[in-house]
């Protein structure tokens, strides 16, 4: 299968139908972030030559993990010899960057050849370190194949599986609960919030979850609150469209390239600041979220008073 075609298959989870031009702006998007990020060879290759994309009709197993409204979303099939109990064949359909594609497909041939306790053992670190590591932000790719291979085996079995981990939603944005936070904390000992953003995508939408964030790794780690930076007292007009500046491309801009998406600083006057979103973020349904996340941000570290308007 060829690259195109596989983009068919890859981008659809729920027979969502994209036109031609759409395609093509996909492939555009998902070359941008290959050429964006410092992937290792494996990755590439994995992304550009995905192994085992597709459906199985007669599946055994099937997990599905994540949300097209969030960002990414992985659906697993697994074809399992119930004499030996070992996985005889495994493919995947995945909605996500270049990582998601890679993770997805080194896991499927990983798993092959494998019985299901085998297979559970696999870990998200494993996944990296087979595609010679991911980079930081994009962690939460090789989350979500472990997680959907915990869902596809938990459906054989016949486990029930909960839409979400039990315990409250913390980051509303993304959907990701307390104890997910918890128990990806503990498996990968992240310490930061950062940390738990890149592999969990909490906190990286409003922002209005951080502080719970930093609570929950408090208790986890008995670590002692971290200091916030403090907004300057006072600012001249130029130092205060310097800042704005510098803190949409260093903290703002980052984040949203990791997700195929960006932003353009358009004008500043005043305390109003007008942007543009691009990229992925064009059009997307969590737009107005990632406005009023960079509105947080900005009040945050340089004025309380900032609003930030989004050119339509």
């Amino acid at each position: 299968m060829d690259f195109i075609s596989s983009l068919y298959y890859l981008r659809v989870v729920k027979s969502i139908q994209f036109s031609e031009y759409r395609i093509l702006d996909i492939t555009r998007l998902l070359c941008n972030d290959v050429t964006m990020w410092d992937y290792s060879d494996r990755v590439k290759d994995a992304f550009l030559h995905p192994k085992n994309v597709g459906e199985i009709k007669d599946a055994d197993a099937v997990g599905e993990i994540g949300s097209i409204i969030c960002g990414d979303a992985l659906k697993l099939y697994l074809k399992i010899d119930r004499e030996t109990g070992k996985i005889t064949d495994a493919r995947f359909q995945t909605f996500g960057c270049a990582s998601a594609i890679a993770s997805s497909s080194a896991l499927t041939e990983m798993v092959k050849g494998k019985t299901l306790d085998e297979a559970l053992t696999v870990t998200n670190q494993d996944i990296a370190d087979v595609l010679g590591g991911l980079p930081d932000q994009k962690m939460h790719c090789s989350v979500m194949g472990r997680e959907a291979l915990e869902a596809a085996i938990a459906n054989y079995r016949g486990v029930p599986v909960a839409k979400k981990e039990e315990g409250r939603v913390v980051c509303k944005c993304f959907d990701v609960t307390e104890e997910k936070i918890r128990r990806v904390a503990m498996d990968n000992h992240l310490t930061t919030v950062e940390e738990i953003t890149n592999f969990t995508k909490a906190g990286g939408g409003c922002g209005e979850c951080i502080p719970n964030i930093e609570t929950i790794l408090q208790n986890v780690w008995s670590l002692k609150p971290t200091e916030k930076p403090s907004k300057p007292k006072k600012l001249t007009n130029l130092h205060k469209i310097a800042l704005i500046q510098e803190i949409i491309e260093t903290e703002i801009r980052p984040g949203l390239q990791a997700d195929n998406g960006d932003v353009e600083l358009i004008d500043i006057d005043g305390s109003r600041v007008i942007v543009a979103l691009r990229g992925m973020c064009t059009g997307c349904m969590m737009a107005a979220v990632t406005v009023k996340g960079i509105q947080a941000k900005l009040r945050e570290l340089v004025s309380d008073d900032i609003t930030v308007e989004a050119l339509q």
